[in-house]
């Protein structure tokens, strides 16, 4: 994947993720149950840190292994089945939500990989 088509992910995703928040912190409070709305938090909380995650390996293409994509699958996965399950109320969702976690866990490990054939 090209440096320009990272950033523009990485910019859509960001997007997204913020819209995401204003949306639960403004549109779902009189929809949604109090537990319901937390998970939306939670959801639109990893989303956007992610979002930023994807920018900065978007600006250092070279040295990150698989760990875009790793990470921002993850994201999707994670914060999308969290979003479903809160929009269509379909707790069943809760059990693909840790597919995307194993899959931010193995971008983070992919990043740290990097590391080893940095120079000092």
């Amino acid at each position: 994947m090209t440096g320009p088509a990272r950033l523009r992910i990485s910019g859509i995703t960001g997007a997204i993720a913020v819209a995401a928040g204003a949306f639960g912190a403004h549109g779902l409070h009189d929809l949604v149950t109090p537990e319901r709305l937390q998970t939306w938090e939670t959801a639109a909380r990893y989303h956007l840190v992610h979002a930023v995650v994807l920018l900065v390996l978007a600006l250092a293409p070279e040295r990150t292994g698989r760990a875009f994509e790793l990470l921002f699958a993850g994201s999707t996965v994670f914060a999308g089945s969290l979003y479903l399950l809160v929009l269509l109320d379909q707790p069943l969702l809760g059990a693909v939500t840790p597919i995307g976690g194993v899959l931010l866990i193995a971008g983070w490990l992919s990043i740290a990989r990097s590391a080893r054939s940095a120079p000092d």
